[in-house]
This record gives structure tokens, sequence and C-alpha cells, in this order.
């Protein structure tokens, strides 16, 4: 319960934390500063500080231009040597989603061709996009995928199919994880548009290597999460 003599933006924010947990969802948005100050009778400064407050709480998260939403719980993510998003997400209970936000066909980079034993500028398929728990974004990847290994991938993308079933259209019906690194950084400011962040904001960096069970490289993945929204954790097959 908030204090009666607690500074005004902090009663604010308690007022605001309460409907949120009171039934709003993760990903709905919040009234404006406009809104909220003219409900609660004081100046923008005084909203932008309680939000703010709620921000660093982890309460909720804002977007420059798109306003403040209700922030997710973290969601688990195990990683494993068979790794499939929807599988790993359904079972923890939430419900997966993944968004293609574009696909392209160039020569393969120095790293791209390290990680795939193709030869530098050998062309490559790479797929962007977004994956989301429960309806709210929690990270953005980038696969790269040897042309020359997967013919029509593209094509099966195009359809609307996911990557694990792209891959098994292509003649790969199973895959492995032969590594991962996970590293952190500071969102720029694309990265930060993506996953509704700060500039700024920290996000883990995973990048990894999947083979086909002989060994053959097939996707060369790097990915971002938004770092309260996602809780990776290392467990056996």
């Amino acid at each position: 319960m908030t204090r009666p003599d607690s500074p005004l933006w902090r009663q604010i924010a308690d007022q605001i934390a309460a409907e949120i947990t009171a039934g709003l969802r993760p990903g709905d948005r919040l009234p404006t500063e406009a809104q909220f100050a003219a409900r609660f009778g004081v100046n923008r400064h005084t909203v932008r500080h309680a939000l703010s407050a709620l921000v660093d709480a982890g309460a909720i998260h804002t977007r420059r231009g798109a306003g403040a939403f209700v922030a997710a719980q973290p969601t688990e993510y195990p990683l494993t040597r068979r790794m499939r998003f929807h599988r790993a997400l359904s079972a923890t209970g939430r419900v997966p989603g993944r968004r293609i936000l574009g696909t392209l066909t160039g020569p393969a980079t120095v790293t791209e061709a390290e990680a795939l034993q193709i030869r530098p500028g050998d062309p490559v398929l790479r797929v962007e996009g977004l994956t989301l728990s429960d309806g709210v974004t929690i990270g953005h990847f980038r696969s790269s995928f040897p042309v020359a290994r997967l013919p029509g991938m593209q094509e099966a993308l195009a359809e609307g199919l996911g990557i694990t079933d792209a891959l098994a259209h292509c003649g790969v019906s199973d895959y492995l994880r032969a590594w991962t690194r996970l590293s952190a950084r500071a969102a720029d400011a694309i990265l930060a548009g993506h996953l509704s962040l700060r500039r700024g904001d920290p996000v883990m960096r995973q990048e990894g290597l999947n083979t086909a069970p002989d060994g053959t490289p097939v996707e060369y993945a790097e990915g971002h999460f938004a770092g309260e929204r996602v809780t990776l954790t290392i467990t056996p097959d």
C-alpha cells in the first residue's frame, strides 16, 4: 500500500502497477502520457517519472513513438542439442510465434562461409525475423543457409513453412546444435525498434550452428533476446 506522504509520482506508479496486476495482459498498451496526466491532474513530467519507475521495475516497457506496454514475465527458453523454438516454448506453457521479416539471397561473408564450411562469396539464403511468446516479441534472429545444399528452401519458407519444416522439405529431416555462443550487448537503434526497447538497453546475443546428423552445416544463426523477457537455460537432451 502506498504511503499517503509518498511523492505524487510514486503514488501514480503504484496505482498503475495495481491496475496492471488486476487484469492487464503482457503486451497491452497503456494510455498515453497526456491521458494519464489528465486523469491524475498532474503534468506530463510527473507521469513520465512514474512510468520510468515502472520501466526500471520491469513492469512495463516503452517504445519511442509507440507508447508504453505491459511487460511479459521472462520466458524460459532451454538450450539443447535439438533446439526447436516452437517445441521448447510450448513445453513451458507459452504460445510460441515467429514472424519472418524478409528473405534475401546473397554472397556469403567470411564469417558465414567459415561456419557453413563453404567458400566466401558462395550464395546463402538469409532469413530475418522475430520470435514471440504469448504474442509478445522476445527476440530477433538472422539465419543463413547454404543455397547449394538446400535447394527450394526459400520457396518452402514463402509457402509459410517454419524453418524446421522447410529444412525437412529440403531433405534435412533432423538437425543438431553443434555449438552455441552467448554474450551480451547494448541494443542499437534498429534492434531496439524490433524488440520495443530503449536504445542502449541490454540484450542477450546468441550465435550458433546447426548441422545435419552427419555433421554437415545447414544453418548459421544469430539471435538477440530482450534481456528482461527471456531466461536461457542449458539442459541435457
